[in-house]
């Protein structure tokens, strides 16, 4: 009787205006998703016509150069290939920083609306990199892009948790996850080579990454203001219950506003909160450390490992065609999130994410037999494959989509945009790390490089069981106030029935 209640008030919750502004905040994520998996695809062409171009201007130059001598030179092709694909994670450890500044400064809508000029130029860019220097083109695209997205995968998490009832907060912080995925298979299936990547399109499918920012530009005007934002920040009561009205699709809005005058009193009793403070304070010190914990670990988890090495595993497994299974790969992924958008309510975050990272490491587990014992036993390649699919499947579920969103849950209104901004700043830079240190520990590990990952997913396991917190069904302050309790009671050797709730030995 209470779960079919509690349906019937998601469902009643889940108004137009509310779809409409979730729907347009995540095309954000849907670009960075594309923007993430478009470079991929066309590897091959862009490279070959980095070399053309390159080879070009090296010829132009020795012929003009008598005294050159007569050797070649090696042209730096590969270099500028490299850099076209890390600077996109350069731009984004970089603007991740200053999340929390536009934010607070034009406001959740304001602030989208005006970084969307980033992604439209980025996009021209690329789209126009054969009518100039392409190297310089595509690098300078991405890394506006890269800038773009940094501050995208802040921003849309903050706007979509803040304008959520809480009873959806979780399965719409989600949608962010969702979108992602889904631009990936987006430019996994429109980057094949009979129809956009190719020697003739790519530029297109690098310039498209821009489309969603022109389509969400044209869209934000019809979506209301974050009323946290506007209540807790600006003051603006009025303007706070109009846009709460619009969001629910109901005049009753003094339950709401009495939540966020409590978390405003709140805020007001301590000073503005700054990243150092973060740190420094012991009000947000565990929060923090859970936050960036979680986001360590889903990039530290190997699915961008898996990724890269999914193809070749699916080459030597005899696929004929192993690009193609590589894009069923980015179907299970974009499956299985849409699965957790449905889990996430009823499950709870800790519970998935446990869960998450408990599969991902038997599946690194088994993806580590595979490969090393694929030489003796054919059918080992199989065992490959299989936990290749499990692994991103356990990712979805749990520690894909849940650290984008639960930051946001962590944190009281006047913590949380330094809070998300450092989440981010993390996420980035592991990204990077990963980027560039995985080839060169694949080659010194080879089949036991995901033993590495293996072990570390024990670890995230064993951490989120221990330290991480159930927010499914608490509101803002609530969430915060357990932190306080457990930090208060961390003195007597006897905890409370209700820090044990809170702490998810017991489930609310």
């Amino acid at each position: 009787m209470g779960k079919s209640s509690t349906d019937e008030g998601s469902r009643k919750n889940l108004t137009g205006t509310l779809i409409l502004s979730v729907f347009t905040a995540v095309l954000g994520s849907l670009q960075y998703g594309y923007g993430l998996g478009v470079i991929n695809a066309p590897q091959e062409v862009i490279e070959k016509h980095y070399a053309r171009i390159l080879s070009i201007s090296q010829n132009e130059t020795m012929a003009g150069n008598l005294t050159q001598a007569t050797k070649p030179t090696k042209h730096p092709s590969i270099i500028y290939w490299t850099l076209s694909v890390s600077i996109f994670c350069i731009g984004g450890m970089i603007s991740s920083f200053f999340v929390g500044y536009l934010a607070d400064k034009l406001g959740r809508v304001k602030a989208m609306l005006a970084v969307n000029i980033l992604a439209i130029i980025g996009g021209l860019l690329m789209g126009l990199a054969k009518l100039g220097p392409s190297h310089i083109l595509i690098i300078t695209g991405r890394a506006i892009t890269g800038v773009y997205c940094g501050l995208c995968t802040g921003l849309v998490p903050m706007y979509v948790g803040e304008i959520s009832p809480t009873s959806l907060r979780g399965a719409l912080g989600t949608l962010h996850q969702l979108a992602v995925v889904t631009g990936i298979l987006i430019s996994q299936v429109i980057g094949l080579n009979f129809l956009l990547g190719n020697d003739r399109l790519w530029p297109l499918l690098l310039g498209l990454s821009g489309a969603p920012a022109i389509l969400q530009t044209l869209l934000l005007p019809f979506c209301p203001e974050s009323p946290r934002y506007l209540y807790i920040k600006l003051g603006r009561e009025d303007a706070a219950r109009k846009c709460l009205r619009r969001l629910l699709g109901t005049s009753d809005t003094d339950k709401h506003i009495a939540e966020m005058r409590k978390e405003k009193e709140d805020i007001q009793k301590e000073q503005k909160v700054s990243i150092m403070q973060l740190f420094c304070s012991s009000n947000y010190r565990q929060p923090i450390i859970v936050a960036l914990v979680l986001h360590t670990s889903q990039q530290l988890s190997g699915i961008n490992a898996i990724f890269y090495y999914s193809t070749a595993i699916f080459h030597q497994a005899g696929v004929s065609h192993p690009v193609y299974a590589t894009i069923g790969v980015g179907v299970v992924n974009t499956i299985f999130t849409v699965v957790s958008v449905f889990l996430v309510e009823h499950a709870g975050r800790r519970t998935l994410y446990i869960v998450g990272l408990a599969g991902m490491c038997c599946s690194a587990v088994l993806m580590t037999v595979g490969m090393a014992l694929q030489h003796m036993f054919t059918w080992m390649s199989y065992l490959s494959m299989l936990a290749i699919f499990t692994f991103v499947v356990f990712f979805e579920i749990g520690p894909g989509p849940i650290p984008w969103f639960i930051v946001a849950e962590l944190f009281s209104q006047g913590a949380r945009p330094a809070a998300i901004t450092i989440a981010g700043f993390c996420n980035w830079t592991c990204n990077f790390i990963v980027g560039m240190c995985f080839p060169y520990i694949a080659d010194l590990c080879g089949p036991y490089v995901f033993a590495i990952f293996a072990g570390l997913l024990f670890g995230f396991t064993l951490f989120t069981y221990f330290k991480v917190p159930e927010t499914k069904g608490k509101t803002f302050e609530q969430i915060v106030q357990g932190f306080r309790r457990k930090r208060s009671s961390s003195r007597p050797l006897k905890a409370s029935a209700t820090e044990l709730e809170h702490l998810g030995a017991t489930e609310a």
